[in-house]
């Protein structure tokens, strides 16, 4: 018989032990190795069984253990000692409190210190027993999370709690991916339930259409410090078709989607006011949606001004300055996209026909606008986000680029390298990623535990005072561990997929832990390019077999559940690694988690990526295995385009371009397996007297000084505080300033923000009718030389605008055959008069840059204090 529901009971624990409870909850115990050995040491066996979790672990132990360790004054002194450490790292200054103490003292330049950061993301791979992540975006969320309280960043993030996380895979015999979908107890993990002072679950609700009511109650996951709300709709409260918004991540139908993303953004921001108003805490002033999906968080915070008095523009005004928006996606497939009835019936009037249910007081055309593109159709989320936030940016050089030209049509009449997003190159939060013999070796080049100074590039360069010998001892323990855990997991995949005990016994020698191992694990979305490896399995499969110099290759992923043709790749895979030549030099290995990524990125000596240029964002798996000493054998994409050196491993040379896909996979393929031959493996078996491969560790020694304090997710932080999150601060402080008409009249609040939506009202009203009517060169020399000055006049038709409601700007530079200017200079041209027939007159004297074929041209743009800069707006005028 079934249970109708499963949950956890736990014995008390005794007043001596009562650390432990603190100690498990407080999700920093996911990457700090000595918490994690003080539980195993409570019981190793059940330690394993429970698959490192202490909150389930401790569910599990019987009473009399218990009071048996309550009786052990060595074991209670170790509690004692990490539950103090954990106090230490919660409340002494680190650097954000640092900066704001230099900042205060006047010893460094004066910045906008926000005293809160909402961050929204849909999903979060914070550690393997709170599984609320898919893939790389969720990870890439859980390590900012972790970098940010490394840093001490007041900041607070926002999900969902998805009742049966992403899914758990499994292989049928034939090779195909099975889907299960377990229920999560919240109970069971390290969650507790936000209450108000009467006991009582918090609750934020939500108006559906058909007056429909949504509620959900809020689990806080605190990760370090910061505090991780996850609402959930699984609850009595809610009719039964609601209570499965929350059931699992990217399932469902668009309605189901739609559903999710209401409440991840508005119920998102409605969770934190709930949660900063009970704690006694500020609300944040700068709110960050990584990817679209929370995109809603803004139009819910643009009601909320309305509801205090403010008119729509004035609401929106602020709500612009103070947000950030993050894009992954490189393709336009990629982005959320939703039938505009469907948004239109969420967001429009209610049955009365008095405004929406859902934001009472927000013009469903206002919410339309925002979601705005090419099909009249669609609503897009991505749109919302660039619409609703000052600040934008990929997450790599090359992927700012490609946002740049896949998003250009929002700022028409700009060049793409002028649209308004930037780029931070992503990174990984190294205590998690880092294997702990690395930690350990980084405690004793700095001969301090702290491990905070390795994000500073010179603290590296002490890694050149160890020994190769030593080094490469660490990576043979580090395959070895590889070797253990993929012959486990190995076992275990064909025994569910129908094989019997007695035929398994090669698994015990299946693969070697002295071979080059290489790593292939990611989501399978076909981009990825899963089987290019099999390309030509003949060729693959004597590179395996080699007497004398073999490699191994290890794979893993997860195809979505809808992704037949992800499903399809990864059957490709499995039936070769099925078989009986080559089973014990190539496997797929199921189930691919937050756990088994570790190890891999731990032993992998290379880790392989072939995506199709330039459709990886960034692609952190290869981080993680150079912040362990693993080559990257790569596409250059994502950023290992940006890092890549010719020295921290192998370019796979890309035939991005050609029109013939099946040709492209060819030559690539072909180019990996030669690299495979005649770079890789010689270099990885060309050994010293004492078996060192001394030029193959050279190469790990020089990986792990450039790329390791790059990779760093601290790194990454620290740059969305100085160029995001700062000045979307200071932005939404001098935004909500009062401002007074003149000496002595009353400074009405919100004043600087009003003024800014009249300011937008103005110009684009007038935008249509402004033109320039003639630009004169008259001071071009006859004989122009590299240096000669030239002078331009431009006559400007500003519709009633004022000369410092604009900025025009010169533009000189190369130009092609067709006249088209190649990155051109700009230079600012100044006001100085009218024409009698009421032009307005700009001039500016500039030296000709370049020799060789020049040219000019003049536009006008919009400009005012409270913008981020002039392309802003996606208003210009061009001559």
């Amino acid at each position: 018989m079934k249970a109708l529901r499963r949950f956890t009971v736990r014995a008390h624990l005794p007043d001596r032990l009562a650390p432990l409870e603190r100690l498990s909850t407080n999700l920093r115990w996911s990457w700090d190795k000595p918490t994690q050995d003080l539980f195993q040491s409570i019981d190793d066996a059940l330690w394993q069984d429970t698959g490192g979790d202490p909150v389930a672990m401790l569910g599990h132990v019987g009473p009399e253990r218990l009071e048996q360790l309550a009786a052990d004054p060595s074991f209670v002194q170790r509690v004692e000692t990490l539950d103090a450490e954990l106090e230490d790292y919660l409340t002494r200054p680190l650097w954000y409190q640092q900066r704001a103490a230099e900042v205060s003292d006047g010893n460094a330049p004066a910045v906008a210190l926000p005293h809160g950061i909402a961050y929204f993301s849909m999903e979060f791979g914070v550690a393997e027993v709170l599984p609320n992540y898919s893939g790389g975006l969720g990870i890439l969320a859980g390590d900012h999370l972790k970098s940010a309280s490394d840093l001490g960043l007041p900041l607070i993030a926002v999900g969902l709690h998805y009742r049966s996380g992403y899914f758990r895979q499994s292989l049928t015999a034939d090779g195909w991916q099975h889907e299960n979908y377990p229920s999560l107890d919240p109970q069971g993990l390290p969650l507790r339930l936000l209450t108000g002072a009467d006991g009582e679950a918090v609750l934020i609700e939500l108006t559906l259409p058909d007056d429909v009511t949504l509620s959900a109650r809020i689990w806080i996951a605190q990760v370090g410090r910061i505090p991780l709300l996850l609402l959930d709709s699984d609850i009595p409260e809610n009719d039964h078709d609601v209570r499965t918004v929350t059931d699992r991540l990217y399932g469902g139908d668009q309605e189901h989607r739609i559903r999710q993303e209401i409440l991840a953004g508005i119920g998102g921001v409605r969770a934190i006011r709930a949660f900063t108003e009970l704690r006694g805490l500020p609300g944040p002033e700068v709110f960050h949606m990584n990817e679209g999906h929370a995109g809603f968080l803004g139009v819910e915070r643009i009601r909320e001004l309305i509801e205090a008095g403010l008119d729509f523009d004035t609401a929106l005004a602020v709500v612009r300055s103070s947000t950030v928006f993050t894009t992954h996606t490189p393709v336009p497939a990629g982005i959320d996209r939703f039938p505009l009835d469907l948004v239109e019936r969420y967001f429009g009037a209610g049955p009365d026909g008095h405004g929406s249910r859902l934001l009472p007081g927000v013009p469903v055309d206002r919410v339309l606008s925002f979601g705005a593109e090419d099909d009249p159709a669609k609503f897009n989320m991505a749109h919302m986000g660039l619409r609703l936030a000052q600040r934008a940016n990929g997450v790599s050089l090359l992927h700012g680029r490609v946002s740049r030209e896949m998003f250009s049509e929002l700022w028409p009449g700009f060049d793409a390298a002028e649209v308004p997003i930037g780029s931070i190159t992503n990174g990984v939060h190294g205590p998690t990623w880092a294997a702990p013999q690395w930690l350990e070796l980084g405690r004793e080049l700095l001969g301090a535990d702290d491990l905070a100074q390795l994000r500073e590039p010179h603290v590296w360069e002490r890694l050149q005072k160890v020994d190769p010998g030593h080094l490469w001892w660490i990576r043979g323990q580090l395959r070895e561990a590889l070797i253990d855990d993929v012959r486990r997991r190995l076992r275990r995949s064909w025994l569910e997929r129908g094989a019997a005990e007695a035929e398994l016994g090669w698994i015990a020698t299946a693969f070697d832990p002295n071979a080059l191992t290489i790593g292939f694990a990611r989501r399978v979305p076909t981009y990825k390019r899963l089987t290019l490896m099999l390309r030509d399995p003949d060729r693959l499969a004597r590179l395996l077999l080699d007497d004398e110099r073999p490699l191994q290759l290890i794979v893993a992923g997860k195809a979505h559940p809808a992704d037949d043709g992800g499903k399809a790749l990864i059957q490709q895979i499995v039936r070769f690694a099925d078989r009986h030549d080559v089973r014990h030099r190539f496997a797929f290995l199921p189930d691919y988690d937050m756990s088994m990524a570790r190890t891999l990125y731990h032993g992998c000596d290379v880790w392989l990526n072939n995506p199709l240029r330039p459709l990886e964002a960034c692609g952190t798996s290869g981080m993680k295995s150079a912040l362990n000493g693993g080559l990257n054998l790569s596409i250059r994409d994502g950023w290992w385009d940006e890092w890549f050196d010719g020295e921290n491993g192998w370019e796979i040379p890309t035939a991005a371009g050609l029109a013939d896909d099946g040709r492209r996979d060819d030559l690539e393929a072909a180019a990996l397996y030669d690299l495979l031959e005649q770079a890789v493996v010689p270099k990885f078996y060309d050994r010293d007297g004492h078996g060192v491969p001394r030029r193959w560790v050279e190469m790990v020694r020089h990986t792990l000084q450039d790329l390791g304090p790059k990779v760093l997710a601290s790194r990454m932080v620290e740059e969305y505080a100085e160029k995001y999150y700062f000045p979307a601060a200071r932005s939404l402080r001098q935004t909500i300033e009062p401002v007074s008409a003149g000496a002595g009249d009353f400074a009405e609040p919100f004043g600087a923000a009003r003024e800014l939506a009249a300011y937008r009202h103005r110009v684009e009203r007038s935008w249509p009718r402004i033109s320039i009517e003639d630009v004169d060169s008259s001071g071009l020399p006859d004989t122009p030389l590299l240096g000669s000055e030239l002078t331009l006049t431009a006559l400007v038709r500003l519709d009633g605008l004022r000369a410092t409601d604009v900025a025009v700007q010169a533009l000189i530079g190369r130009v092609d055959a067709g006249a088209t200017l190649l990155d051109p200079v700009t230079v600012p041209m100044t006001h100085t008069g009218r024409t009698d027939h009421g032009a307005d007159v700009f001039t500016a004297t500039m030296s000709l840059p370049i020799t060789g074929p020049v040219g000019y041209t003049v536009r006008v743009l919009p400009h005012h204090r409270l913008l981020s800069g002039e392309a802003e707006l996606g208003l210009v005028t061009l001559a």
